[in-house]
C-alpha cells in the first residue's frame, strides 16, 4: 500500500532508505533512445520545457515532455509508462542474487495525477499492484512498499502516470531498500578502468560524460585510463576539459599495447594496489555509457549475498534502441559463445513486436534467432530472469575481493579474456549477473570482420586455451572437430591468411602456457607482418583499384548461387570445392577477378567454386582480391589435419598444464613483470 511521506526537499533518500535505482531520462534527449526510458506518445518539439508554464503551453502539442534528467511533465489527460528497460525495476534479479526482500518505490510529484504500480511474472503476465491519487500544487511524496517474494523466476515492477484535469510533473522517482531490513549495507566505492587504443576522441568524450555526472563521481575513487596507442589521449583537444571535470580522480597510464587483457589487468592491479575501492568497473573506450549504470552496479554489488560480478548490456551504437544480447552463455560441448536460453539477439525496444519470432539455423550446430522487437510490456521473454556465464568488458563491475581471489585477466591480448575470467570466477564461487538497466552503446559485431582478419589468431588460440582450462568434456567435446572444419572452410574460401593464423595459434597452444606472457607484446606486429603477403589480406578502398572483372565461362545454366542446405549437400559442396581447389588455376583468373562478391554473399561454398573474386568487408569500406592457390591449399590441408590430430592426442596433458598454470598466468606478479618488460611505448596495430 502507498504511504504519504511528506514533502521533504532535496533528491536524497531519507536516512532509513538506500536508493537502488533512480528513474532517469536520457542525457541528450535523443529520440532514438527515448523508448528505453519512457513509453507513450512523447512530444517531439525542439524546445525544452523548464517548468509548469511551459508544460501548460505544450499541453495541446503532445502527451508528455522530458524536462530534465529526473523530471517529466505529463500534460492534461495524458498517460506515460515507465515499463521500460532503464526505468522498470528488475525485481527478479534482486530477488535471486541480493539480500533485499522488499523494494520501496518513492515518487515525488505535483499537479493532478494518478500513479499506478504494476508487476509482471516470469511468463510476462501483468498485474496491477497499487495506485495513489495526487492533487496538489505543492510537491508531494508517496511511497509504495513492494515485496520481492513472488519474483523467484522472473518479473519486473514499474509505474504509470496518468494526468488528470491538470498537468502533472514527476519531479523524481526512486526504487529504494529499507536500510535496517537489508542489514544497513555500507555504501561501496568503485574505480573505473578504461582501456584505449588510438581512439582518443571517443575516450575523452566518455571522460567528459562521467565528469558531468556528479552523483556518479560521489562513489568513484579513481578513473584509470590505460592508453596503449600511438595517438595519445593526453593530446586530444578535449582532454583538458575532461581532466578539469575529473580532477585528482583521473590517472592516465601509458603503456605498450598489451590488448584489452593487458589494459584491463593494469586497471585491476592499480585498483587493488591503491586499496581504496571495493570494486573496479571496466569500460571499453569506444562506448557511450549510461552513467546511471555505475550507481546501479555498485548498489547491486553492495547488496549481493556473495561477491558478484555485475555486467551491463550492450546496445547498438548505430541503432540505439537495439539490444545486442540479453544474456550470454558458453555452449560447453562446442565451447563457443551463445545467447542465453529463451532469449533473442538484436532485440529492438522501439519497433512494434515482430510477427514471427522463430529460430533460423545457420548450421546444425549453431542455431541463430531472428531479431525481435517490442516494448518491455509486450515482450514476454524479457520478463523471465536470465542467468549468464559471463559478461563482456564493455561495461563490467568486478569486486576487489574477486580480483584478490582469482587474479587478473589471462594474458590473451583480446578475445575470450572476459568470458574466461567470469568462468574462472564462477568456478571459485563468484557468480556473474547481467543486470537490466545497466548498459552502454557499442559498435555492433555485424559490422566487423574480426573472424577473418588479424584477430583470427586470438579467436582460435584463446578459445582453445579457455577450453583447455575449463571445458568439462574429454578433449574439449566437439571443439577440435569444429576447429578443423572451420580452418578447412577458410582454405576453401581462399582466406589463406585466416587459415594460416589459425594453425599458428594451434602451434602456440601446443607449445604450452609459457608462450602467453612471453609473446603478448610482440605477437601482433608478427601477425601484421605475416598477413601482408596474402592477397586476401590486402585491402583497397575501391573495386576500381583492381583489374576489371572478367569471367571466361558463364554460370552453369544461368543459375545463381544458393548456399547448400542439409548435411549431405554441405558435404557434397565441400568435396567438390576440395577437388576444385586442387585443379590448376584458370590463367585468365590470375590477371582479372572472375566475380564480385558482396560481403553478405561471402559463403565458403560459393568462393570454393571460383578461381578469384573481389570480396568486400563487413563494414563496407574495403575490398580484397581473393586468389586461388592450389599449392597453398594442399599445404594447409595437410598441416591442419596433422595439427588437429596432435591437438586431440595431446589434449589431456595440455589441459593439465594449462590448468596448473592458471594462477601464475593471472597473478599480479606475472603481469607486473610483463608491464615492466613491455615498457611505456605504444606499438602499431589494432584491437577490438
Amino acid at each position: 500500500m502507498s504511504e504519504t511521506a511528506g514533502t521533504a526537499p532535496g533528491n536524497e533518500a531519507p536516512a532509513d532508505l538506500r536508493v537502488l535505482q533512480r528513474v532517469v531520462m536520457p542525457v541528450d534527449r535523443d529520440l532514438d533512445v527515448l523508448k528505453l526510458y519512457v513509453e507513450g506518445d512523447i512530444a517531439r518539439g525542439a524546445e525544452a520545457l523548464a517548468a509548469e508554464a511551459a508544460a501548460e503551453a505544450a499541453a495541446g502539442a503532445g502527451p508528455a515532455d522530458v524536462v530534465g534528467r529526473r523530471t517529466v511533465v505529463v500534460p492534461v489527460g495524458r498517460r506515460v509508462s515507465f515499463a521500460t528497460y532503464f526505468n522498470a525495476f528488475p525485481a527478479s534479479y534482486w530477488r535471486r542474487w541480493t539480500s533485499v526482500e522488499e523494494v520501496v518505490l518513492r515518487v515525488r510529484m505535483r499537479g493532478q495525477a494518478t500513479v499506478i504500480v504494476y508487476r509482471s511474472s516470469a511468463k510476462g503476465h501483468i498485474q496491477r499492484v497499487d495506485s495513489v491519487r495526487i492533487d496538489s500544487a505543492a510537491s508531494r511524496e508517496e511511497t509504495f512498499r513492494l515485496p520481492l517474494r513472488p519474483f523467484i523466476d522472473g518479473g519486473w515492477y514499474w509505474m504509470d502516470v496518468q494526468a488528470g484535469e491538470g498537468s502533472a510533473v514527476l519531479e523524481r522517482a526512486d526504487w529504494c531498500a529499507d536500510r535496517e531490513a537489508s542489514g544497513d549495507v555500507r555504501q561501496g566505492r568503485v574505480s573505473l578502468g578504461i582501456t584505449t587504443f588510438n581512439r582518443p576522441g571517443f575516450c575523452v568524450d566518455q571522460l567528459i560524460a562521467l565528469g558531468a555526472a556528479p552523483e556518479v563521481l560521489d562513489v568513484v575513487d579513481a578513473v584509470y585510463v590505460v592508453d596503449q596507442g600511438t595517438d595519445r589521449v593526453r593530446d586530444d583537444a578535449g582532454f583538458a576539459r575532461a581532466a578539469e571535470a575529473l580532477g585528482a580522480r583521473l590517472h592516465v597510464i601509458e603503456q605498450a599495447n598489451l590488448g584489452g587483457s593487458g589494459g584491463f589487468s593494469r586497471a585491476m592491479d592499480e585498483t587493488v594496489r591503491a586499496g581504496a575501492s571495493d570494486y573496479v568497473l571496466l569500460l571499453d573506450d569506444d562506448v557511450v555509457t549510461e552513467t546511471e549504470g555505475v550507481l546501479r552496479a555498485v548498489a547491486f554489488a553492495d547488496h549481493a549475498r556473495t561477491p558478484t560480478i555485475v555486467g551491463g548490456h550492450m546496445f547498438n551504437l548505430f541503432v540505439r534502441s537495439q539490444l545486442h544480447a540479453y544474456g550470454e552463455t558458453i555452449g560447453r560441448y562446442r565451447w563457443w559463445w551463445e545467447e542465453a536460453p529463451h532469449t533473442r539477439r538484436e532485440h529492438d525496444f522501439a519497433l512494434p513486436p515482430s510477427q514471427v519470432q522463430v529460430q533460423v539455423p545457420s548450421t546444425a550446430a549453431n542455431p541463430r534467432t531472428r531479431p525481435s522487437s517490442g516494448s518491455l510490456r509486450k515482450t514476454k521473454w524479457l520478463h523471465r530472469r536470465v542467468d549468464v556465464d559471463y559478461n563482456g568488458w564493455w561495461m563490467c563491475l568486478i569486486p576487489v575481493d574477486v580480483v584478490r581471489k582469482v587474479g587478473l585477466s589471462m594474458p590473451m591480448f583480446i578475445k575470450w579474456d572476459d568470458a574466461e575470467y567470469c568462468v574462472r570466477a564462477g568456478e571459485a564461487g563468484f557468480p556473474t549477473v547481467s543486470l537490466p538497466g545497466m548498459a552502454a552503446w557499442h559498435v555492433p559485431w555485424q559490422d566487423k570482420d574480426d573472424g577473418i582478419d588479424w584477430q583470427a589468431y586470438f579467436h582460435e588460440r584463446n578459445r582453445l586455451v579457455t577450453a583447455l582450462m575449463h571445458s568439462p568434456y574429454e578433449r574439449g567435446g566437439n571443439l577440435v572437430k569444429e576447429s578443423f572444419i572451420i580452418s578447412v572452410k577458410h582454405a576453401l574460401a581462399m582466406q589463406y591468411s585466416t587459415a594460416e593464423l589459425m594453425l599458428s595459434a594451434i602451434e602456440d597452444v601446443l607449445s604450452g602456457p609459457e608462450h602467453m606472457h612471453a609473446g603478448i607484446a610482440a605477437k601482433l606486429p608478427e601477425i601484421m607482418a605475416f598477413r601482408a603477403a596474402f592477397p586476401d589480406a590486402q585491402n583497397r578502398v575501391s573495386h576500381e583499384e583492381f583489374p576489371r572483372v572478367r569471367r571466361t565461362r558463364p554460370p552453369k545454366r544461368g543459375r545463381g548461387f544458393k548456399p547448400p542446405r542439409g548435411k549431405v549437400n554441405v558435404l557434397a559442396s565441400a568435396m567438390l570445392g576440395t577437388v576444385k581447389q586442387l585443379r590448376p588455376v584458370d590463367p585468365a583468373a590470375r590477371g582479372n577477378p572472375q566475380l564480385v562478391v558482396p560481403h553478405i554473399d561471402r559463403h565458403w561454398s560459393l568462393l570454393a567454386q571460383i578461381d578469384s573474386a573481389l570480396v568486400s568487408s563487413a563494414d563496407g569500406t574495403k575490398v580484397a582480391w581473393y586468389q586461388r592457390d592450389p599449392e597453398r591449399f594442399r599445404t594447409l590441408l595437410k598441416r591442419t589435419s596433422l595439427l588437429h590430430a596432435r591437438l586431440s592426442r595431446e589434449w589431456p596433458e595440455l589441459s593439465r598444464r594449462y590448468r596448473s598454470a592458471m594462477a601464475d598466468l593471472a597473478s599480479p606478479e606475472a603481469w607486473r613483470a610483463t608491464f615492466e618488460a613491455a615498457g611505456p611505448g605504444g606499438s602499431e596495430g589494432g584491437r577490438e
